[in-house]
């Protein structure tokens, strides 16, 4: 992949070159996320034989708000026409591709993190170690199944959260009077609205639920928060680090809310 700090602006699943892996691989539990129970590796029963889902154009409606913030960053169409050079149907690649992309999502996300992180000013103490840990995760990209399925991925995302977890501080260093928050805090349901959250640490944060409207979250670390159903009607999120679309998407928006550049308004946000 091109290594530049708008990256991530192609790092978004191509559906068109996938085969639908997101609506195989994973479990799904029924719940508020998903209106059926589905086991890992089994079809979900909207899929479609061309491979799309039956229902996309109503998925919320439906029951399925869990699909529409599901993203995997464009490890589905990597996974599919890199590490496989396509799809012959055989169900003897079914569980080696299964593995391959589940670890592909995760690299794909860690690209994510290290190309926000590389874009910023104040990492520029960290640029070679990142551009290292970019560049290892670019490769492992291209790898084979049998690679890829060696990779301990718990290893590489407790390095690289340790380096992100650096670059987070030296980016919010400069943030005076910050609010003190503990990292995963349990913030469900939480009252939060025209808070001064800037350069908060909310990374792994419960915000589930949470009442953000017009707060203001520059700089403030939400790498893993759970934003599902948090009301951003409002806030200003133009400068929040390594948010995602998948976390945006989980959450409730209007068209007052600030996201950054690299990041559009989900098509079910409601207009102020």
């Amino acid at each position: 992949m091109p290594a530049s700090p708008d990256v991530r602006a192609r790092l978004r699943a191509d559906c068109a070159r996938c085969i639908g892996l997101c609506c195989v691989v994973p479990a799904f539990t029924a719940s508020a996320d998903f209106a059926i129970d589905k086991p890992a590796g089994r079809a979900c029963v909207h899929l479609q034989p061309d491979a799309r889902c039956g229902i996309h154009d109503r998925l919320r409606e439906r029951g399925f708000p869990g699909c529409t913030a599901f993203d995997c960053f464009g490890a589905g169409q990597q996974t599919v026409q890199v590490t496989f050079g396509g799809w012959d149907g055989g169900p003897e690649a079914a569980a080696s591709m299964a593995t391959a992309f589940g670890v592909q999502r995760q690299l794909h996300e860690l690209l994510w993190y290290l190309a926000e992180a590389l874009a910023l000013p104040a990492a520029a103490p960290l640029h070679r170690e990142l551009v290292a840990a970019r560049d290892r995760a670019e490769r492992l990209t291209g790898a084979g199944p049998a690679e890829l399925a060696a990779v301990d991925t718990a290893a590489l995302r407790q390095e690289a959260g340790a380096l992100l977890l650096s670059v987070s501080e030296l980016a919010r260093a400069g943030v005076h009077g910050r609010t003190r928050l503990r990292r995963g805090a349990d913030l469900v349901g939480a009252k939060l609205r025209c808070a001064d959250l800037r350069g908060a640490a909310l990374r792994g944060a419960y915000l589930i639920g949470a009442d953000l409207r017009d707060a203001d979250l520059h700089l403030a670390d939400l790498l893993g928060a759970d934003l599902r159903a948090a009301d951003l009607r409002g806030a200003d999120l133009s400068g929040a680090l390594f948010l995602t679309r998948p976390q945006v998407a989980a959450a409730r928006g209007d068209a007052a809310t600030r996201l950054p550049p690299v990041l559009e308004h989900p098509a079910h946000w409601v207009a102020p």
